[in-house]
């Protein structure tokens, strides 16, 4: 899709420094922008590219001065970095701006859905499913009977929404999110043979949830498996039946939650952390990548390693740790030299 430096100057309330007339027609980096690009600069950084960048356009701040002759016209405005991101934001929404359905698609005659659909080709919709307005669901999506989805709500190809999950407003499931999966059940018999308990919960995901590309989320054994509002998953984590995770929380990718873990609201937790099941973890708690968590965690508390420690602690640790070889050797020595 085209635009004019002067459409996109109007979008951004700017002012064009150049040729209002030329077009734009992709984003781009400054040090690496070529004719059609459109860029930005806000970082001062990156000043000297503005001087060789080919890009088309580029935002820049309204007080910018240049000191050299320019190949880029210029969209001068109030903050440059605020316009860029509202230009992204345009633009995804252009983009994604998808309507009606596609052929093939499996609609169950129980179910029905809001104005301003977008069902992708061969995407699966079960018995009973209630899909609110302006729900896009892309090509390959499965959606499996009694589900719920409310309003603004995008399911990107291949994700599977199994029965019974209840997703709200906003939410955001990408490629390969599995959501409602029986959870990790099992019991031991007398011969060492492990037989399935089944899995008669659902999950639920409440308005503005993201779920990245990859990520598992196992209905609960009984009752549900809660992700509150406001969260936001990374790829490929795995959260676990019955688990709960509060208002606002970020949890980075490779994370596994196991089974009826709570976790408060507004916490961070980094990559690749494992949480044991059946644990606390406070409000606006933060752990480090790479943490084992095995123990209740306080609000406010910030942890790191494996077994998690204090992050004030595990730093004096470290400190330690890793002299110990000089102090293995040391010790050594005055041995030696006490004989």
């Amino acid at each position: 899709m085209k635009f004019t430096i002067q459409q996109i100057a109007t979008i951004l309330e700017g002012e064009v420094v150049g040729n209002p007339d030329e077009e734009v027609y992709k984003l781009g980096k400054i040090e690496e922008g070529k004719k059609g690009d459109l860029t930005f600069l806000a970082n001062p950084k990156y000043k000297s590219y503005i001087y060789t960048t080919e890009a088309s356009a580029t935002i820049v701040d309204k007080d910018f001065v240049s000191d050299k002759p320019l190949k880029t016209n210029l969209i001068k405005v109030a903050d440059a970095y605020k316009a860029f991101s509202k230009l992204l934001e345009y633009y995804n929404q252009v983009k994604m701006n998808k309507s009606g359905i596609e052929s093939p698609v499996f609609v169950a005659e129980s179910s029905n859905y809001g104005n301003n659909i977008y069902l992708g080709a061969f995407a699966y919709i079960g018995e009973n499913v209630k899909i609110g307005e302006n729900v896009k669901i892309y090509p390959h999506a499965y959606i499996g009977d009694n589900v719920t989805i409310g309003d603004n709500v995008t399911v990107f190809s291949g994700c599977k929404v199994y029965s019974e999950s209840v997703i709200g407003n906003n939410c955001v499931l990408n490629s390969n999110a599995v959501i409602g999966a029986d959870g990790f059940g099992f019991a031991p018999n007398d011969k060492g043979e492990y037989s399935k308990i089944p899995q008669t919960g659902n999950v639920i995901l409440e308005d503005f949830v993201d779920v990245g590309a990859g990520t598992t989320i196992d209905r609960a054994t009984l009752g549900s498996t809660i992700i509150r509002k406001g969260v936001k998953l990374d790829n490929q984590i795995q959260i676990a039946h019955n688990v709960e995770i509060g208002e606002n929380t970020v949890i980075a990718a490779q994370t596994g939650i196991a089974g009826s873990a709570k976790i408060g609201k507004n916490c961070m937790i980094g990559g690749q952390v494992g949480i044991v099941g059946h644990i606390t973890i406070g409000d606006g708690v933060k752990v480090q990548a790479q943490s084992g968590i095995g123990r209740n965690l306080k609000d406010g508390e910030t942890v790191q390693g494996s077994p998690a420690l204090n992050y004030g602690d595990f730093n004096k640790s470290y400190v330690l740790f890793k002299n110990l070889p000089k102090l293995a050797s040391t010790l050594n020595n005055l041995e030696k030299q006490s004989k």
